[in-house]
Parts: structure tokens; C-alpha cells; sequence
């Protein structure tokens, strides 16, 4: 049996060369000399003269109205260099998928009018040490009128729930401007269900995920020079952050110097681009290096987890372990707002109905709003969750047939040729094998029709046709989306928000000495004649930059040298 079924080189050789031979070799790594000897960059090695450190006051409740946002005491103790709000983001509205022309913007860098979730940062304190930055973030006092909450994805699209976000007004993301659910409709399932000798039903749930990197995420901005600025960043997707921090400054990108690296522990989690853009606007108001990064504290409250999903599967099985029918319903737990999750189920739904081949399948996958931490990626999401669901209900099927789950699932894997539920030709499979050799590892006897059974034989024909007949719905058919850019929302109050117009403040002279302290309160501002314009929206412009303490020294880097 070895030799006909171990790694099947006979079959596969045109797809790979025969260098796989790496398990249990000791081969070195490329960046391992830096990681032992300690001399891998990370983005938290790139200390500033002046480095100015950011911290954020954050929401308290799950979902809460913004009455008033109190600043003047924090802005009044020591070390506070700046205070920001949602009023000095040039563009407080984004979502992540923006820059793929996909979906609305729907969350704010930094709350104004409410909140969603629990820790949601409402306003930032740049101060002269992260022990102050930290003691003034406390004292920034808001007025809260605290809203009901929803925190269970089935209990957040009943009638009458919580709406968590004003522009998904059911809390279901609305795909292609048409469904508020992604579809997947291959042959006549209802119709292959009363054909099925068993109906198996299974519910799979699957929590949130924290990916709890041994580097916490952040980043550090510092000027450079020409109005440049350069970000230091622990991102897993460069381009992405950088793409994402350009529209939220209302900057163009070749101002921005986004500089990557090493990153410590990442796993999906640090593709959120949340933590440039607040780095680079304290930057660019303050004129001096900035550091945002979170505690262990943070990373695991409010950073963003793989999101819980809950599936539901029924099959029609014949008694001879042929499935001819399998039916999803799934449900991801978005949290509060869209990141990355109805892309995952994107990738989810083109993956059903697993490596199986089924006549009849239907999906209906929603993307849920709760008033949780705002989801994102990990390991393969979209695709771990539901592959645990159907792995988990191939035994118990298994079980319900009588039949060995190796068998069950030999039985039912693609063959080369085979037509898959989203339409496209099954081709280099190898999923039989697969199975073949895990029984032949864990001792497993088949019988002698698995054991003759291969990926190469058996498609096509007939199971690489489209079905005859598939039943299509209109279900969740929704009104007011349209398909094109951004799917903006036809209806006023949904209206692209009008970016702010973003000037750096003047240049500072540089002085050699500490500067004189500050008062204990601020000045107040005098008042604008009667016949002046309206003042643009932005607050302290004129407040003139904190002065640098001691000699400012550049290198051609960054603007400020490297201590």
C-alpha cells in the first residue's frame, strides 16, 4: 500500500519537483542570525530626540450616544502637548475594503457622535511621556447617553434590535448593492432534500479569536523633510496602511514614507490600518515625532479578533454515504463595524461546500453588526471557521450512515473534472490520497473500493456538468444600495462626509533652552470681529506648536536623528 499511495509522485509529478524533503532537516531560517543575536529591527527600536508619546480615552460602554466631550482638563496637565477629538481628523470616516471600491465607510478613527463598542477611542493625548500621555487620556471627561446593545448575532437581526450602525439599518452588510447576504445557489437543494434517505442537521459555533502577537501593535511618525513623514510601523500590509492613511489625512501618498520590517507576531492582526494614521496626525500638528502603541491591556480588548461565526448545516444523505444535498446558513459576528469581515465570507461562500462533490447546494452567509469589538483577520479566515463546521458534521454524518468518516469523505471528494458549486472545474485534486494515507498512518483498514479509488478517476462526465436546473430567490433583496463605488447609500445622511481641509502647523523656531513652563490654564482666545468668515472646522490653530526642548539635530532619514 506504501508504495502506491505515499505522496503519490507517480500522479502528481508534473505539478511539483521532488525537493520536499525539508521535515525533520535542520534548515536555518533567513532572518534567524538577526532574532538570536537581538538585532532584528523592529519599529519600536526607532527612538526620536523629542519622541512624544499617544494615547487614547476610550468609550466605557457598548454602544453610547456623544453628548459632550470634555477636554480642558486633560489639555491643562503636565506634558500635554495636544489634544485631539474627531474634529481634527481630516477624513473621520473610513472602512477598510475602501480602497478595493468595497463597501461604505462606516467607522471613525475617532468617535464623534456615539460609539459602538466597548474601548472605542473617542480622543487622543499626545504628552511628553506615555505616563502622562496615560494620566491625561483619564481625564478627558464625556457626557454619555447609553444606548441598549446587542452583542449576539441572531438576537442583532431579529425585528426590534439595536441598530448598531444607521447605514445598515438590519445590521446585515448589504453585498452588491442587491442582498443583505452573500448567496450561493447550485441545483435544487429543497428539492434533493426530500430525495435524501437522512437529514442530517448540525450548529457549529466558533468564538472570537484574539491573535495575541508577542508585539503589541503601533507605530511612530516623525517629519522629514520637503513636508514628508515618515511612519515606522508594524503593519502586515504596507501598501494598505499606507493607501488608508493617505485618504484619512486627506494627504497625498507620496507625502507619506511608510517604512515596514520585522514584525513581532502578526497572524492577520495587524492588517487594521488604525494605528498610522493617528501617529502621522499627531505628527503633523505637533511638528515632532510621535509613538502610538498599545498595551497588553489594549491588544487584547480592543484589538481586533478573528470574529465569532455560527453555522448551520443540513444535509440529505443517501444510505450508501452519497450527500446529495448540503444547505448553509451562516452568520459572521462583524462587531461593530465592516473591516474585513464580508470579505472573509466573500472567501468563505467560493469555498462551499468544502472539498466535496454535492449536486444540490445553497448558502445564505450573513455579515452581522453587533455592538462587539470590530473584527478582522486570522489564520485563514473566512475559510478555518467553516471548514470545522463541515469536517465537524462529515463524521456526523458519518455517524448517522453507519460508515467509517475516512470512507465517508472518499466517497465524496472532488475527482479532477468535477464541477464545483461556484462554477469552476475541479483540477489537481488530491483529496482521496490524502485520505488513503492517513488511514494507512493511523492504521485504519478501508475497504478494498476506497483503497482502488484515486482523484484522477471518476470525474467529470456527468458530475462536471451544471446542473440542470438551479433554484434561484430573491430573498433579501434590499432597497436604497446601490453596486457602484464605495456602494454608496442613495439616501442623504449616508452622503460621502466632506474631507477637512488639512494645513501642518507653521514651523516653529527652534530653541536651544527648555521652553518657559506652560500656565495653568489656557489663554483664552479673542474674540472674531462680527463681519469675519466662519473659522474652518478645527480646533487650537491658533495655538502655536509646542517649542521643542534643547537642540533639534536632523539626519537626512527622518528629520530628527536617531538617539
Amino acid at each position: 500500500m506504501s508504495s502506491m499511495i505515499e505522496f503519490r509522485k507517480d500522479l502528481f509529478a508534473d505539478e511539483r519537483d521532488d525537493n520536499l524533503d525539508a521535515i525533520g532537516k535542520p534548515i536555518r531560517r533567513q532572518d534567524i542570525l538577526g532574532h538570536v543575536t537581538g538585532r532584528s529591527p523592529f519599529f519600536d527600536d526607532h527612538l526620536f530626540d523629542g519622541l512624544l508619546h499617544l494615547r487614547c480615552s476610550r468609550s466605557p460602554h457598548h454602544h453610547a450616544r456623544i453628548r459632550r466631550i470634555d477636554t480642558s482638563e486633560a489639555e491643562r496637565m503636565p506634558g500635554v502637548v495636544r489634544v485631539l477629538t474627531g474634529r481634527d481628523v481630516p477624513v473621520n470616516l473610513n472602512t477598510l475594503l475602501s480602497l478595493l471600491d468595497f463597501g461604505i465607510d462606516d467607522e471613525p478613527l475617532l468617535a464623534e457622535k456615539k460609539v459602538a463598542y466597548k474601548g472605542e477611542p473617542v480622543a487622543a493625548v499626545i504628552a511628553e511621556s506615555e505616563a502622562e500621555a496615560r494620566a491625561a487620556a483619564a481625564a478627558v471627561r464625556v457626557e454619555w447617553e447609553v444606548l441598549p446593545h446587542v452583542l449576539d448575532v441572531e438576537e442583532a437581526i431579529e425585528p426590534g434590535a439595536p441598530v448598531v450602525l444607521d447605514i445598515y439599518p438590519t445590521n446585515k452588510f448589504v453585498y452588491h448593492g442587491k442582498y443583505d447576504h452573500q448567496k450561493l445557489r447550485y441545483g435544487d437543494v429543497e428539492a434533493a432534500l426530500k430525495t435524501a434517505d437522512h437529514i442530517v442537521e448540525g450548529r457549529y459555533q466558533m468564538s472570537p479569536i484574539e491573535q495575541a502577537p508577542i508585539e503589541t501593535c503601533g507605530a511612530i511618525a516623525a517629519p522629514e523633510q520637503n513636508g514628508r513623514y515618515v511612519c515606522y510601523t508594524s503593519t502586515q500590509a504596507l501598501f494598505f496602511s499606507l493607501g488608508t492613511a493617505a485618504k484619512v489625512l486627506n494627504t497625498p501618498s507620496s507625502r507619506l514614507h511608510f517604512v515596514g520590517g520585522t514584525v513581532g507576531g502578526g497572524f492577520g492582526g495587524k492588517v487594521d490600518s488604525i494605528h498610522e494614521p493617528l501617529a502621522i496626525l499627531g505628527a503633523m500638528l505637533t511638528g515632532r515625532p510621535v509613538k502610538y502603541a498599545w498595551d497588553r491591556e489594549e491588544e487584547m480588548q480592543v484589538g481586533a479578533p478573528r470574529g465569532a461565526e455560527r453555522w448551520y448545516i443540513e444535509d440529505g444523505v443517501m444510505q450508501d454515504g452519497r450527500i446529495v444535498a448540503r444547505k448553509f446558513t451562516g452568520y459572521f459576528d462583524s462587531g461593530a463595524y465592516t473591516r474585513l469581515s464580508s470579505y472573509a465570507i466573500i472567501k468563505g461562500v467560493g469555498h462551499l461546500p468544502g472539498p466535496y462533490t454535492i449536486p444540490n447546494v445553497s448558502a445564505d452567509v450573513y455579515c452581522v453588526y453587533t455592538n462587539r469589538t470590530p473584527a478582522t483577520a486570522m489564520r485563514g479566515f473566512g475559510i478555518t471557521g467553516v471548514d470545522f463546521a463541515i469536517e465537524t458534521h462529515m463524521d456526523k454524518v458519518a455517524e448517522r450512515v453507519g460508515m467509517n468518516p475516512i470512507e465517508l469523505r472518499i466517497k465524496n471528494a472532488y475527482r479532477d473534472g468535477d464541477m464545483k458549486a461556484h462554477r469552476r472545474e475541479a483540477k489537481n485534486c488530491a483529496l482521496v490520497e490524502c485520505c488513503q494515507v492517513v488511514a494507512e498512518k493511523a492504521g485504519v483498514r478501508l475497504s478494498a473500493e476506497a483503497l482502488a479509488a484515486s482523484s484522477l478517476t471518476g470525474g467529470g462526465g456527468e458530475r462536471g456538468q451544471l446542473p440542470a436546473f438551479t433554484a434561484t430567490d430573491e430573498a433579501g433583496r434590499v432597497e436604497g444600495y446601490t453596486a457602484g463605488s464605495y456602494a454608496r447609500r442613495k439616501a442623504a445622511a449616508a452622503a460621502a462626509q466632506q474631507p477637512r481641509p488639512f494645513q501642518p502647523p507653521p514651523a516653529q523656531p527652534r530653541q536651544p533652552a527648555a521652553p518657559p513652563p506652560r500656565p495653568a490654564a489656557p489663554p483664552p482666545r479673542p474674540a472674531a470681529p462680527a463681519a469675519a468668515a466662519p473659522p474652518p472646522e478645527r480646533r487650537d490653530e491658533d495655538k502655536p506648536a509646542p517649542a521643542r526642548r534643547g537642540a533639534m539635530r536632523f539626519s537626512s532619514l527622518s528629520g530628527f536623528r536617531r538617539r
